[in-house]
């Protein structure tokens, strides 16, 4: 096996005298390791370190350090975010060299560290204005290699500034970046809704559906990341007018909103305009008029926006009153995570918008299986499990993927526990369908906590237990990212959009097995927004809990990386989940 090089980092004062003392150091390197930095491409950061003991940081690639240095240094206009990092308390720069470099290689390097660092908890702003994604070239098999060493030898010099790479890639903010390297599909999609957006713009339309679809896990949100990052930094340049843009983006998800926000804040895409370049549909739709349209709004988890009217909202359909209010609208939907009635699409109704995407070439779906490292058997198990209701036995995985079903929820709880404790195996949480009560802003009568129970098996339902650490600020954290969560049971409300390493589903008693089917009993769920009746267009109110509640299954059963462990409340759904653990499920 080939060993790979490491590589040559040199740290200097970011100053004209740092780089005067760096060209001048040949004492310093011997001639290959000085030709490396000098002569060949190299990647570098510069980051300065504020009050506060964070940073604000730029990475950069070139094929001559010393000259593009010296533009920085001089502020060149074409480098305007340089000028943040004058005058700070503390000004380094680090050159990175390897014998390896070439223009291709160095510019995944910088995408990869712009991706790593614009997660990093110490760091306010990456500047930089573009990404850099590359296909194959002659040294792309050993990017991966190169990079993990590039990032263990920054490691030794700040250990702030660059974490444990398992710490960061567990983060809900490196999961949605933009900087993540898309697969020949997505980036099939996001040049063809690209090129959508450009021509709707140019010849002055308005109310144009990009409607993009797919799985649960099949990469939806990095490319919508990857898209509205692109549309704000790359835009207004490829239109004749060249006009400032209105690009905004959102979801009707308060954690997911959270995570959207911070990676417009730390890549500098947030302006000063009344409003916010991140928000929630029903504060556009008040703050925006459809005189007035904006350019582009990307939708992300468009099936959580309401299709009737409540609270601060007063229409009847979210999506139609967006199209009112921009000239193009990028909608995520994905039918299967409709979890409430006030979400709920009637047949057809969803029918027309799908109409009138398709009708323009405006309809793309998404194939890949993003989410699950798992075999195709695999995955089909799961899907079958949802889709058709029935449980067959359970397949070998050969990349690694474990589903495994527990005698009892002690015993799941414990393995989850395991798997959070090894940093190399990352976030793995418990969750639960809502079949116990949860009243939010009230405590029960007799118990600190609302609580997931089976049996003597408890467990509090999520955002209840106070952090270990006070000292630590979790605000800007995905439920799951919070130490203490370990031992919370999650819902759909905290999860959806979100990946853990391993997952433990607690299936409550709605969900059963009857007559070798699974059927889902709305009696024994405490989720009222699926349990409700919802009023239809003819007038009749109807239950939809079957279909909201399979929904929330879907959802549950679809966050784990590596593996998903089960334990049924429901007796007969249990036994036949260890029969096919064991492989005695009889097909008929």
């Amino acid at each position: 096996m080939e060993k790979i090089p490491s590589p040559i980092i040199y740290e200097m004062n970011y100053t004209e005298d740092g780089l005067k003392d760096f060209s001048d150091s040949s004492v310093n390197f011997n001639k290959k390791n000085r030709e490396y930095l000098i002569d060949y491409p190299t990647v570098y950061i510069i980051n300065k370190e504020t009050k506060n003991d964070t940073y604000n940081v730029y990475v950069g690639e070139t094929s001559n350090i010393k000259v593009r240095t010296n533009q920085h240094l001089n502020r060149n206009p074409i480098n305007k975010d340089t000028e943040s990092l004058s005058n700070p308390k503390s000004r380094l720069m680090y050159v990175i060299g390897h014998e390896y470099f070439n223009k291709s290689l160095t510019l995944d390097i910088e995408n990869k560290l712009m991706h790593y660092l614009s997660t990093v908890p110490q760091v306010d702003v990456v500047h930089n204005r573009r990404t850099n994604q590359q296909n194959k070239y002659f040294t792309s098999k050993y990017f991966e290699e190169i990079f993990s060493k590039v990032w263990q030898e920054l490691r030794k010099k700040n250990k702030s500034l660059f974490p444990l790479k398992s710490i960061i890639e567990d983060s809900a903010l490196f999961k949605a970046s933009p900087f993540h390297k898309l697969t020949p599909e997505q980036i099939d999609a996001k040049e063809k809704i690209y090129s959508k957006v450009v021509k709707t713009l140019e010849e002055n339309e308005a109310g144009k559906l990009i409607l993009v679809s797919g799985e649960a896990g099949s990469g939806k949100t990095v490319l919508m990341s990857s898209l509205f990052y692109d549309l704000k930094t790359e835009l207004a340049e490829e239109l004749s007018d060249n006009k400032e843009l209105k690009v905004h983006m959102m979801v009707n998800h308060d954690a997911q909103l959270i995570v959207y926000k911070q990676i417009a804040d730390k890549l500098g895409l947030t302006t000063n305009e009344e409003l916010e370049t991140i928000l929630k549909p029903t504060r556009f739709i008040n703050k925006v008029s459809p005189d007035e349209p904006i350019d582009v709004l990307i939708v992300d988890e468009a099936h959580l926006l309401w299709t009737q009217g409540k609270q601060a909202y007063r229409g009847k359909n979210q999506l139609h009153d967006l199209l009112e209010r921009a000239r193009v609208v990028i909608a995520v939907f994905d039918v299967n995570q409709i979890l409430t009635t006030e979400q709920y699409w009637e047949q057809d109704e969803l029918e027309k918008i799908k109409a009138m995407s398709k009708e323009n070439d405006n309809y793309i779906f998404l194939t890949n299986q993003m989410r699950i490292e798992a075999e195709d058997q695999t995955i089909d198990w799961i899907r079958h499990l949802i889709d058709k209701q029935t449980v067959l036995n359970i397949p070998k995985d050969k990349k690694g993927y474990e589903i495994k079903v527990f005698e009892d929820a002690n015993q799941m709880h414990k393995a989850i526990k395991e798997k959070s404790k090894d940093q190399n195996k990352g976030i793995s949480r418990i969750v639960a369908t809502f079949d116990w009560e949860y009243v939010d802003k009230r405590k029960p009568e007799n118990e600190n906590y609302w609580m997931v129970k089976d049996g003597d098996f408890k467990i509090p339902w999520n955002y209840q237990l106070k952090p270990d650490d006070r000292s630590v600020k979790y605000r800007n954290l995905s439920w799951a990212e919070q130490p203490h969560t370990i031992n919370e049971a999650g819902s759909t409300y905290t999860v959806q959009g979100f990946d853990l390493n391993y997952v433990g589903v607690i299936i409550g008693p709605s969900v059963k097995l009857r007559n070798g089917k699974i059927i889902f009993d709305k009696d024994e769920s405490e989720n009222k927004k699926a349990k409700q009746r919802r009023t239809l267009k003819n007038g009749s109110k109807e239950y939809l809990a079957e279909f909201l509640l399979k929904n929330e299954l879907n959802v549950l059963l679809t966050r784990g990386i590596h593996g998903l462990y089960l334990y049924a409340v429901d007796a007969e759904l249990q036994e036949a989940l260890l029969k096919a653990q064991r492989g005695e499920i009889e097909l008929g």
